[in-house]
């Protein structure tokens, strides 16, 4: 038996008036989806815990079986683990987002947060902008790493686990109210302004009608992780496969194999084909036991607030990924068990995460249900099936036992 977790990050949303009062899952074109649905159990599960922040953190936590309560302490530390910084116990580390902020001739606490991600920017150009940011700021006691296209790092030597608040939270907000309370952090947000917003990259890229990524902003704050592993936790050999250096992160953490797809980027263009094919190849000739699919794009559209792109993202997930790999186990005669599910809503109408439950489906090869569901919010809430505990859902998928 082979075990795939299909993770499609803030697929979850809300009705919408412009898709005829449907959520993007259930007005998107997915037969793939619409087929095995009918074939799986399909319900709801909460995976975040009551109090926790609705974070892609907590929420992948949960999903791989660690309960957030037990092993959080952050996501940039877990973000550390994926870009390799080998954190002391008296680090803090903070994600450092290259963002948007208005361009305007307004004092930097009153400008506005336009966009988080800086229209999705390569990790080449970030990494550019970064080691400008790194020369003019970096000291002894705070230290700059290169993530993954917007997402990057800092490591602050002896540093607290301060409060910080998610750029993605707040876009279209002035941003003063939401600024560090430390002043050393304060400051070196806003002289990355002065660094970046007419550094050469950032004014090719408003000549070619993209944000320019003209501010650092910190958040995520948190000490070194614990994790214990993920094959002696669970007893199955496991793979991740992500453009993200949080469940990279993750993964590193519970000594799971981590895979690198070629054209694996994060956004709603990325190596959707190349995703499915290593998951098929470390099950099927590697002789691994699960595999974790995380696909980015449905989250990025939410926070973007583009209707249209996130249910393309939906489509472009049960098309290139669901299908292609159920397509090849079948080929192959290979008895598997899917779990598709987001890790927690991203809805359009507040482009940030919510902590609402998400629907879930529950594929096993060797028991075919008979249903009449489809997988969406609405279906999967009228079915009854609720897991309260998120981080036990995947022993259901390893066991067939709730």
């Amino acid at each position: 038996m082979k075990y795939v977790i299909v993770l499609g990050d803030g697929m979850a949303d809300e009705p919408i008036e412009a898709l005829g009062g449907k959520t993007p899952l259930e007005y998107a074109n997915t037969p793939t989806m619409d087929k095995y649905s009918k074939l799986s159990e399909v319900g709801m599960v909460h995976t975040i815990p009551e109090g926790m922040s609705p974070g892609s953190d907590t929420a992948n936590l949960s999903v791989l079986g660690y309960n957030p309560r037990l092993y959080y302490t952050g996501r940039s530390p877990l973000e550390a683990l994926s870009i390799g910084v080998d954190m002391k116990e008296t680090d803090v580390a903070m994600r450092c987002n290259i963002v948007t902020v208005s361009v305007d001739d307004k004092p930097y606490e009153e400008k506005t947060i336009i966009d988080h991600s800086s229209s999705e920017i390569s990790t080449e150009d970030a990494a550019v902008l970064l080691e400008a940011v790194r020369k003019e700021l970096e000291t002894d006691i705070y230290k700059y790493y290169v993530g993954t296209s917007y997402r990057h790092l800092t490591i602050w030597d002896k540093g607290s686990v301060v409060e910080l608040t998610p750029p993605h939270d707040i876009l279209g907000k002035v941003i003063g109210d939401y600024l560090p309370k430390q002043e050393a952090l304060k400051e070196m947000m806003k002289k990355s302004y002065d660094i970046l917003a007419n550094h050469p990259i950032n004014v090719e890229r408003m000549a070619k009608g993209l944000n320019p990524a003209n501010s650092i902003w910190f958040w995520g704050a948190g000490t070194r992780p614990a994790l214990s592993s993920f094959e002696e936790k669970t007893g199955k050999k496991g793979a991740m496969i992500s453009a993200v250096d949080l469940l990279k992160g993750i993964a590193v953490g519970a000594s799971m194999k981590v895979i690198e797809v070629e054209g694996a980027d994060g956004t709603l263009h990325t190596n959707y084909e190349g995703k499915a094919d290593a998951a098929i190849d470390v099950l099927i000739n590697e002789d691994y036991d699960f595999a974790y699919i995380h696909v980015e794009a449905p989250d990025e559209m939410g926070h973007q607030g583009s209707v249209e792109r996130k249910v393309q993202a939906i489509e472009y997930l049960d098309e290139r990924v669901i299908k292609r790999v159920i397509d090849a186990f079948e080929a192959k005669d290979t008895d598997f068990r899917m779990l598709v599910l987001p890790d927690h809503p991203t809805p359009i109408r507040v482009r940030t995460h919510t902590s609402s439950p998400v629907p879930y489906m529950l594929y096993d090869s060797t028991d075919v249900k008979n249903e009449t569901w489809d997988y969406n919010e609405a279906c999967a809430t009228k079915t009854g099936n609720y897991t309260e505990n998120g981080h036990e859902l995947i022993d259901y998928l390893f066991t067939g036992i709730k």
